[in-house]
């Protein structure tokens, strides 16, 4: 991996009228004490061109992350498919995506498929082996990658391994932790991520074998022995067998917790960082652009752990980007991690502090892996939609996406967001993971079917109320949260996207090279500014829940053309409006 070097960094504080551009000048005097205070940060991201040539695939990417079970079903079963996903790749390679990653698509006996039962077979609600290599071959022909998500921390309670393991059938016994009374309370054997202290929260009772397993995502989901040398084998064996189907690389779920050592730990001992620099080097003697992205859910500092000196991932998520752009458009309502161990962001800024979004970007720098390391994404399939989140407020979404695109790194949408795919209500993570919505027809173009999946009560833990039906009609009635309605609309959060993926690709600044500037010259209006070798974009929110006059903004940049200014009237930007600016 390259070690990207930052040449400089200044931070300038003080009060400004307009916006300072490319190098980092001294704070002006200001001009009067009703001037709004204002924060610039300026990051220069340089590198050498005998680098940048060297550059890995996936630096600068666009990643979209599919719910296959959510995105087009052609068998009429209420299920997305393979079929379906291959039937959508022209609507991928439109939109402008690089790369695809599958949430679990092994056979499984949830719906959500993070319990597998077999490593060698898809999941049969899906389709056929043949389905799913057709699939991997026209993405290919489209030049889009495709990485899976690979659960090597635990499997399901359902595998062979474990029956095996729990009748002490060698070499199976000790494929899983087992021990034979429950630890104290206190003990250091509570949830992983430290939410309680409880053994009972991951130890969980085996009749067969008479012992508690350890379990820290629910007892249907045991924990792999990973410190077993067969353990650590049948990964290796599993992981090639993939890469040889021809996907480009893993997704690697739950990466702080595969290995466990109770009263000394259980997430990131330095043992796991070993097991993830072993696991790396395997891949990458297998195929050498193979790629690894770590959900490591937890502060920028212990992420950072999992670069391994270069030797680790190639990447981990920034999930605290999300946190601060949501918190930022909702004036500190963000909601909270789930499965992580995070101090909580703020997107608000006090008077004399580095704007929480330049912040972010230094907590990179300052991390001790290279900034490539990190991807910004806004939000997952575990966490409540964007859409949802701000109360379904489109132009608000406009700002997130432009937030999200402004920052440097490689890119991650989940399913729909480009079109503000929203949500019934929080709760139940199968609100958040509901069909996408294609068209105006029935089941809104997901599937033929009377039912779809998420009507289908059976295939979860727990009975629902009748949902589906009201919030598809609300959604159809609506209108404008669909693909088919946005595609044809010029100012549309879809068409928003598929520009700012055009500018990701076609934009020196918008690299990681460029330089990331983030200013509030106005009381209320936010400036991003990347820049490359006189390249010039310039990204301007307004906050301030009012129209504002921005005439000293646009006076500074008199030589930028307007690619994005739907919400500018003459000088005035509407509320929640967002301005895109580019030099020739």
């Amino acid at each position: 991996m390259r070690l990207w070097l930052q040449d400089s960094i200044r931070l300038c504080c003080g009060l400004f009228v307009a916006l300072m551009l490319a190098a980092c000048q001294p704070a002006p005097e200001p001009a009067s004490s009703e001037q709004a205070s204002a924060e610039q940060s300026s990051f220069a991201l340089q590198h050498d061109s005998e680098q940048a040539s060297e550059a890995p695939w996936w630096d600068d990417a666009v990643f979209y992350q599919i719910w296959p079970r959510s995105f087009y079903d052609t068998t009429g079963d209420g299920h997305g498919d393979f079929n379906g996903m291959t039937a959508k790749l022209p609507y991928l390679s439109e939109l402008g995506i690089d790369a695809i990653w599958l949430t679990p698509m092994f056979e499984a006996p949830s719906y959500h498929g993070y319990d597998f039962t077999e490593f060698y077979q898809v999941e049969s609600d899906y389709g056929t082996m043949a389905d799913f290599e057709r699939f991997l071959n026209e993405a290919e022909a489209r030049d889009i990658k495709v990485i899976l998500d690979l659960v090597i921390n635990h499997i399901s309670r359902e595998h062979e391994w474990f029956r095996l393991s729990a009748e002490r059938v060698e070499p199976y016994s000790d494929y899983f932790i087992w021990r034979e009374d429950l630890p104290a309370v206190g003990k250091g054997w509570g949830h992983a991520w430290g939410t309680n202290d409880l053994p009972e929260a991951v130890w969980h009772f085996d009749e067969t074998r008479g012992e508690y397993y350890y379990a820290a995502f629910g007892a249907t989901q045991p924990d792999l022995n990973l410190e077993h040398p067969d353990v650590i084998e049948e990964m290796k064996t599993m992981a090639k067998f993939w890469l040889d189907k021809g996907v480009d690389g893993f997704r690697l779920d739950a990466v702080r917790f595969v290995i466990e050592r109770g009263p000394e730990g259980q997430a990131d001992l330095p043992e796991t960082i070993d097991y993830w620099q072993d696991f790396n080097a395997f891949v990458k003697s297998v195929n050498p652009e193979a790629y690894l992205v770590g959900e490591a859910w937890v502060d920028i500092p212990v992420a950072a752990k999992y670069w391994g000196d270069g030797k680790g991932l190639d990447q981990g998520f920034d999930f605290e980007f999300g946190y601060i752009v949501l918190d930022l458009l909702q004036q500190g309502l963000a909601t909270e991690a789930q499965f992580g161990t995070m101090s909580q962001q703020s997107g608000q800024m006090s008077d004399g502090e580095l704007h929480p979004l330049a912040a972010n970007v230094q907590r990179r720098l300052d991390s001790g892996a290279p900034l490539a390391f990190f991807t910004p994404f806004l939000t997952n399939h575990d966490q409540d939609r964007v859409a949802f989140q701000l109360q379904e407020n489109q132009a608000k979404a406009k700002q997130a996406a432009a937030l999200l695109f402004s920052s440097p790194g490689t890119k991650y949408i989940y399913y729909g967001e480009e079109i503000g795919l929203t949500q019934q209500q929080s709760g139940h993570d199968v609100y958040k993971r509901a069909p996408m919505l294609w068209d105006q027809s029935h089941q809104a173009g997901f599937t033929k079917a009377e039912l779809s999946w998420v009507e289908q009560n059976e295939l979860f833990t727990q009975n629902f109320e009748l949902w589906w039906p009201d919030f598809l009609a609300e959604q159809l009635a609506t209108g404008d949260r669909i693909v088919a309605a946005q595609r044809a609309q010029l100012d549309s959060l879809w068409q928003l996207h598929r520009q700012l993926i055009a500018m990701q690709k076609q934009r020196p600044e918008m690299s990681l090279n460029g330089s990331y500037e983030v200013q509030s010259p106005l009381q209320g209006v936010l400036t991003v500014t990347r820049e490359l070798d006189k390249q010039r974009t310039v990204f301007v929110l307004n906050l301030a829940g009012e129209m504002t006059d921005i005439s000293a903004v646009l006076a500074e940049q008199s030589g930028l053309d307007v690619i994005w200014g739907y919400d500018l009237d003459g000088r005035q930007l509407a509320s929640d409006g967002l301005l895109i600016m580019q030099s020739k």
